[in-house]
């Protein structure tokens, strides 16, 4: 198996190269600039610059790629659009690192986490671009895609467990009644997920057991 994360460089994407390397699957690191993963492999390209005959190559695209100022965020939903665009019609599977302000609250999937009315006001536009990311690929019918959403508590510096509760597309508790994973744990669920390619066009969710 040959998988392309793009995004490579920053802290998920990272990881899930490391991941990667860890099990010895073919990977390549995309990212705009110098390499600081440990993928010996390595495309420097700017998303928005990959054309499908950079992409067919591969089994699995990840999208990575994050952004948090307010210039930029934007980046997150147009990337998705852009690589679905590429994808579409071909055998390439696209996973895309996701947020968890879309993971519904109620059984008629029309309230979300963003919608509460403790959700913290600094993280509802990177909620709302990430809701407009799977929005769009929801409509994509010729499109191997997933959709991966971390808990609500993801944590940059949280420890590897090796474990992790699967889960769909509403919010999810652990038995301590959190809802938390560390970047390293997803890691293992998305590179469990590019093995297994058992939730083709579904968004899925992963926290800390």
């Amino acid at each position: 198996m040959k998988i392309a994360v793009v995004g490579a460089n920053g802290r998920t994407g990272n990881l899930i190269v490391e991941e990667a390397l860890n099990r010895g699957v073919d990977v390549t690191a995309i990212v705009r600039g110098e390499n600081k993963t440990n993928a010996s492999k390595v495309l420097i390209k700017d998303v928005f610059d990959l054309s499908k005959d950079d992409l067919v190559k591969f089994d699995v695209v990840v999208d990575a790629i994050g952004a948090w100022t307010e210039d930029s965020l934007n980046v997150i939903p147009d990337a998705v659009k852009y690589l679905a665009e590429i994808l579409e019609n071909t055998d390439v599977r696209l996973l895309v690192v996701g947020g968890a302000g879309s993971i519904y609250t109620d059984e008629e999937k029309t309230v979300t986490v963003a919608d509460a009315p403790d959700f913290p006001e600094i993280f509802k536009p990177v909620a709302s671009v990430h809701q407009s990311a799977l929005n769009h690929l929801r409509k994509q019918n010729n499109l191997k895609w997933t959709y991966v959403s971390p808990a609500a508590d993801y944590q940059a510096d949280g420890k590897r467990s090796g474990e992790y509760i699967l889960a769909g597309e509403y919010f999810t508790l652990n038995d301590r009644g959190e809802s938390v994973i560390s970047y390293a744990d997803y890691a293992i669920a998305m590179l469990d997920e590019i093995e297994s390619g058992n939730h083709i066009r579904e968004r899925i969710s992963v926290l800390g057991k």
